[in-house]
């Protein structure tokens, strides 16, 4: 983090010091809100979640390297900053952050699917421009978002955040707290529909993020899905549209190829020039994700030739998103389990499809959570579209992922859990076959991949 003494913090958060003989403890290490990652220099977050008091676990920061405590209760022998609420105190601290660092690029993406995706292509792109920060993983919430920006430091140029909501408010809290000048709204899916009730209810919460831009500020937005590209209606910023088909696009892709291996290549096309990528990540869907990538490099500076060329270096630092793993068996892995939804299973079923040609195709499919009432009929599609692709096997693991059997009809296979499902592949898989795991994250199906790699069952 940007150094700062207690007193500094204690003044950005309105809060008080415990013992005023600590104004010049000196915070120059990572923000941590786990007691487990405190190191030299760090600030503890002491938040009360649902299952813990993070107040308990002060001395064991302070053990790790912590300097002091962000609280709102006194804890013994560690210099700390009082707050009525941790919460909004390090909200309040991130905005300081971001306001602390001269010329600071600070861009916002979101969207029902590829959002830890698209961060992950953009930070690694922007990296070859200048100093980047950008989420680990999918810390995307209220305190993740915070968590990234302490992490910035003096020289960063790029402040990459990915913004994820579950309700309405969740995004306009996070750009409150951020001030983001460009926002990324890649599509409006299904995803969460259970919790927002409509896809119309996840437009108008995805679009907070546009309506938070500066009229002097970017939205990038994908012109092929209509209710993403509705947005324009809804922000002061200059607009950006992207897209492999809509007429309107600023940014397209055009002569899109799949090889072998399921890597697309296409020609960039923005209104600069022209120039061929070819991409080191899996899937045609990943275009999509390429070109808003692109739209936010363009403003960051970057002309298209290095921009194409960044692209195709650019690889994904999250786990669990279409991970590639070649067994020594021959048996090649695809975990693709950290997330799931209609949309995202359909393009990674494509994927498995385009790189299954001679091979034999295994679909191990997990409970998509959180789709309300429509959910069985999503998961019989998915099943559908599975045989229609020409998907040699589909193992459907759990009861609610039955649908999913359903829709492949009389060959899928079924297993009541993962362990089950393990088993399963054990005795079956050989050389030359290629097998998808997809699956909501709380269906586990993440770990039965991992589990595949490890001990690579014959």
């Amino acid at each position: 983090m940007i150094p700062m003494t207690l007193a500094q913090i204690a003044a950005l958060t309105d809060g008080r010091l415990s013992d005023p003989g600590a104004a010049d403890v000196l915070v120059d290490g990572p923000v941590v809100t786990d007691s487990r990652e405190a190191g030299p220099g760090s600030l503890y977050v002491a938040r009360i979640g649902e299952h813990a008091d993070g107040h308990r676990y002060t001395p064991d920061a302070v053990a790790r390297g912590a300097v002091a405590a962000l609280v709102t209760a006194p804890v013994e022998q560690t210099p700390s900053v009082l707050v009525p609420d941790v919460q909004e105190a390090f909200a309040a601290l991130a905005t300081a952050v971001v306001q602390a660092i001269p010329g600071l690029l600070v861009v916002g993406v979101t969207g029902s699917s590829g959002k830890t995706s698209t961060k992950d292509l953009l930070a690694a792109v922007l990296a070859e421009h200048a100093p980047t920060v950008a989420n680990v993983g999918s810390l995307n919430s209220e305190v993740g978002v915070p968590l990234t920006v302490c992490r910035a430091a003096p020289d960063t140029a790029h402040l990459v955040l990915e913004m994820g909501a579950r309700g309405i408010g969740h995004i306009r809290y996070l750009t409150d707290m951020t001030h983001p000048r460009v926002g990324v709204v890649l599509n409006v899916g299904s995803a969460h529909v259970g919790e927002f009730g409509s896809r119309a209810a996840i437009a108008a919460a995805k679009g907070e993020l546009v309506e938070a831009l500066p009229a002097q500020g970017l939205a990038v937005l994908n012109a092929d899905d209509p209710l993403v590209a509705a947005m324009a209606a809804r922000t002061s910023a200059r607009v950006v549209r992207t897209g492999r088909r809509a007429d309107d696009a600023d940014i397209r892709a055009a002569d899109v190829v799949l090889d072998e291996q399921g890597r697309a290549a296409f020609t960039l096309v923005t209104p600069e020039g022209s120039a061929p990528v070819r991409l080191a990540v899996l899937g045609e869907h990943m275009v999509d994700n390429a070109l808003a990538v692109a739209a936010v490099a363009r403003e960051a500076g970057m002309a298209v030739g290095p921009l194409a060329a960044a692209l195709g270096r650019a690889r994904l630092a999250s786990r669990w998103r279409l991970e590639r793993h070649d067994r020594a068996d021959g048996v090649v892995v695809l975990n693709d389990a950290y997330n799931a939804n209609p949309d995202s299973l359909a393009a990674a079923l494509r994927t498995l499809a385009a790189m299954g040609a001679g091979r034999r195709t295994w679909a191990v499919v997990g409970e998509m959570l959180e789709l309300g009432p429509d959910s069985a009929a999503a998961h019989r599609q998915c099943g559908e579209l599975a045989a229609t692709l020409g998907v040699d096997e589909v193992l459907a693991v759990g009861a609610g992922a039955e649908p999913v059997a359903e829709g492949f009809g009389s060959r899928a296979r079924r297993s009541v859990d993962v362990d089950a499902a393990y088993h399963l592949l054990s005795g079956e898989l050989r050389a030359g076959d290629i097998v998808l795991l997809k699956s909501s994250r709380d269906s586990g199906l993440r770990h039965l991949g991992d589990r595949l790699v490890e001990e690579e069952v014959h």
